[in-house]
């Protein structure tokens, strides 16, 4: 029905702003995403510029920013590039490579790509405009803070989607962080005359305690700003969804408790560290990053994760006096993507896909060499199994590298069986001669269940009987639902008709 009304016509956008960039603006989108599509409206996540090594494979092979495929699957829909065209992923040293439309664009100092974003500036309201003629309602999500006065100029993210597209702002402050009406007032302080006034309310994020203890400071919010506040939004604990980037990991353990400890080391640019989630979510075992030799101490296992500038990485370990630790560590070892490339005996960057280039020894802990070529390699993959803790199990993910590793006496870790579309029968991995070793290019590994089970119980873990969670993205609406109330979703077109 509401299909059919919206025949022709452009659907209406949400944008949620922020007062900074951690604000929760990812989450809150998700949560909408969500409650619209509970109501049977055909809704999707748009965010024009994501910076974050934090990525997604689209079904066509496109890289888009992790979070924003988190809030198409709350949407209920598959991840597209329409919905973040534009992908930074720092390479360190003050360049990024810029992805557009799910593909690799180029690599540009942070300078060069001030001075260029205006030519992006179509490619942004190109895929934003796709993005709702198919669909009923579009939730975008800008970047940062709106009002930084000497960035605002050059904006393809925040108030000039929002204007563009006569969105109704949601502007989103983080209590936790303290300063509240500075953030939101302020904000509204700063916006100009025609952003300020698309903005529809106010919405108090991440508040721990009694809610009812803020009703004064509801009242001096909408005194002050002459807005509504659509909600004070409880901090929810544990929902386990992907982050947007690393800023995250500076809050501590990415979980918490007794059992199997598993360390993932802090890498410099490092990316898709996310594949260690599904790790955390078990009953048991604790995940902790960790950036010097001594946080190994009384770990089963150390995970070598993503990067996005393997070279750098790998001087980062020499000089933090990994090289000897990791020798010596007595625990399973794992390399997933870039960590895989550090395990091996070389890693040559001939023509500087990341950064300047160069050559080094690796750890040497698996006999695989890796030499990087201009062709990046972004698909979703199906594989099965080949580890001896899970033989012939099917498993799903997805691969994000520009390398080509050469494998010498080793065993698979698993074998691809499809790429996107095409078959395949490709070995990935190499597992070292006693299996306490192990790497391959296939993010999101742990995320198959008897994979991670498997590995797991092989280093002495044992599954407990715990009641399946409910699902976080049904969790965290419901929540947003409450604080925000019926009214305030009736009012924002989230409830459909």
């Amino acid at each position: 029905m509401v299909r059919e009304q919206n025949a022709g016509r452009l659907a209406p956008v949400i944008m949620v702003l922020g007062t900074a960039s951690s604000v929760g603006k990812s989450t809150l989108v998700a949560a909408l995403c969500r409650i619209a599509a509970r109501r049977g409206l055909r809704v999707a996540p748009f965010k024009a510029q994501n910076m974050s090594n934090n990525a997604a494979v689209t079904a066509d092979g496109g890289e888009i920013g992790r979070s924003t495929a988190v809030q198409a699957e709350a949407a209920r829909i598959a991840p597209t590039v329409q919905m973040n065209p534009i992908l930074i992923k720092p390479e360190g040293h003050m360049r990024s490579q810029i992805i557009v439309e799910g593909r690799p664009w180029r690599s540009l100092d942070a300078l060069d790509y001030w001075q260029r974003r205006d030519l992006l500036w179509d490619v942004v309201t190109r895929n934003l405009d796709a993005l709702r003629a198919d669909c009923d309602l579009v939730i975008a999500e800008g970047a940062g803070s709106p009002v930084e006065l000497n960035l605002k100029p050059r904006d393809i993210v925040n108030a000039r989607v929002a204007t563009y597209a006569h969105a109704r702002i949601l502007l989103v402050g983080d209590i936790d962080t303290g300063g509240i009406f500075a953030q939101l007032l302020g904000t509204l302080m700063l916006l100009e005359p025609e952003e300020r006034a698309l903005v529809a309310g106010l919405v108090v994020n991440r508040f721990r305690g009694d809610i009812a203890l803020f009703a004064d400071g509801v009242a001096i919010l909408e005194q002050r700003s002459g807005l509504p506040v659509l909600g004070v939004v409880p901090w929810v604990q544990d929902l386990g969804l992907a982050e947007e980037d690393a800023v995250a990991l500076e809050r501590g353990p990415a979980s918490s408790g007794e059992g199997l400890t598993i360390a993932v080391l802090h890498i410099p640019a490092i990316a898709n560290f996310d594949d260690v989630d599904p790790l955390a979510r078990e009953p048991g075992v604790r995940v902790s990053y960790a950036d010097r030799p001594e946080e190994l101490a009384g770990a089963a296992a150390v995970i070598i994760p993503g990067t996005k500038h393997t070279l750098a990485a790998r001087q980062w370990l020499r000089e933090r006096g990994f090289d000897t630790a990791l020798a010596a560590f007595p625990g399973a070892i794992v390399g997933i993507c870039g960590g895989y490339q550090l395990l091996g005996m070389r890693i040559s960057d001939p023509l500087g896909i990341e950064g300047a280039g160069g050559d080094s020894l690796g750890l040497g802990l698996l006999s695989v060499e890796t030499t990087f070529a201009a062709e990046k390699r972004t698909v979703q993959v199906s594989a099965r199994a080949a580890a001896p803790w899970a033989v012939g199990a099917p498993l799903r993910g997805y691969e994000i590298h520009a390398g080509h590793t050469v494998v010498g006496e080793a065993a698979a870790v698993a074998t691809i069986t499809r790429r996107g579309e095409a078959a395949a029968h490709d070995d990935d991995g190499a597992i070292s001669a006693d299996g306490r070793v192990w790497g391959c290019y296939i993010h999101g590994l742990f995320a198959n269940e008897a994979f991670r089970r498997g590995w797991l119980s092989s280093m002495g873990w044992r599954a407990g009987s715990v009641a399946p969670s409910s699902d976080p993205y049904d969790r965290l609406a419901d929540t947003v639902e409450a604080a925000m109330g019926v009214r305030h979703l009736d009012a924002l077109g989230l409830l459909g008709i």
